[in-house]
């Protein structure tokens, strides 16, 4: 009698797609417990075993689909969106994770349409929006949350999908800019999540001119703020976060060689900002 994730994950392919076919219930079970406190439970056996049963084709299509509404909305993506600290990050987090999972496999599989992918761009931007809750590894029994992270490898998973809407992206880069001013100094990659937003965006042939001008914006907020309310602690994390960021993009422009025009100005400010440290 099979009790456990880790159970499942020590069966063979074929009788792990067996028990699939017997017991769908257990996908649901899944889901539901795709925001468990438990990080092992979450992380290791719960979220490992969605990512083995999508990689090997063993998610019936059509409980698939019904997974990428669900995770899209309000009880999922965006659960308990707004509070500062709670288990609910958790929630958000994974279902981000798991959506950009989905999306990854949807390039072969082609099960979501336009109006699907629109709803979960929706709830993506909601989410890096209003996320308040900026933890990243929380302790030992409760691991990662890193919620930011990981809405922003669904933005970048988004942006390649055949069915994302290019209308979005001036929206996108504009939560990208405020998730500077969230009032924490992000300390665990997310600088380089953020950056492969911008990556996407390039890859899809975003104008390289209204990335320029959206740099140019990104340290106009931050002078503007100096000169208005002073060096507070808030401009001081806030800029420790642009920097950290636009040096991320610097080196990224810099080993693909392109958009010389965007590196070029990104390495100015970079030196004029630096220097006022």
């Amino acid at each position: 009698m099979i009790t456990n994730y880790e159970q499942v994950l020590a069966l063979s392919y074929e009788e792990r797609g067996e028990y699939i076919q017997q017991h769908p219930h257990f996908l649901q079970e899944m889901l539901q417990n795709i925001g468990h406190p438990n990080g092992e439970t979450r992380d290791l056996y719960n979220y490992r075993l969605f990512v083995e049963l999508l990689s090997a084709d063993q998610i019936p299509h059509e409980v698939l689909k019904s997974f990428a509404h669900s995770l899209s909305g309000k009880a999922y993506l965006l659960a308990g969106i707004g509070e500062e600290e709670g288990d609910l990050v958790f929630t958000r987090s994974f279902s981000a994770l798991w959506l950009t999972a989905i999306l990854h496999a949807d390039r072969q599989l082609e099960l979501l349409d336009e109006e699907l992918v629109a709803a979960v761009t929706k709830g993506a931007l909601t989410l890096l929006a209003r996320e308040r809750d900026l933890r990243s590894f929380v302790n030992d029994e409760k691991g990662w949350a890193h919620s930011i992270a990981h809405v922003s490898d669904l933005l970048a998973a988004l942006i390649q999908h055949c069915h994302f809407d290019m209308k979005n992206s001036p929206y996108i880069l504009q939560e990208v800019k405020e998730a500077f001013w969230k009032g924490r100094v992000y300390t665990d990659d997310e600088e380089d999540r953020f950056v492969k937003i911008i990556e996407g965006l390039i890859q899809k042939g975003f104008e390289e001119d209204i990335l320029v001008e959206w740099v140019e914006q990104v340290f106009d907020k931050l002078e503007i703020y100096s000169y208005e309310l002073g060096f507070t602690q808030e401009w001081f994390r806030a800029r420790t976060n642009i920097l950290h960021f636009m040096q991320t993009l610097y080196f990224t422009l810099k080993f693909s060689s392109r958009y010389e025009k965007l590196r070029s100005i990104t390495s100015i400010f970079i030196q004029r900002w630096m220097k006022l440290s």
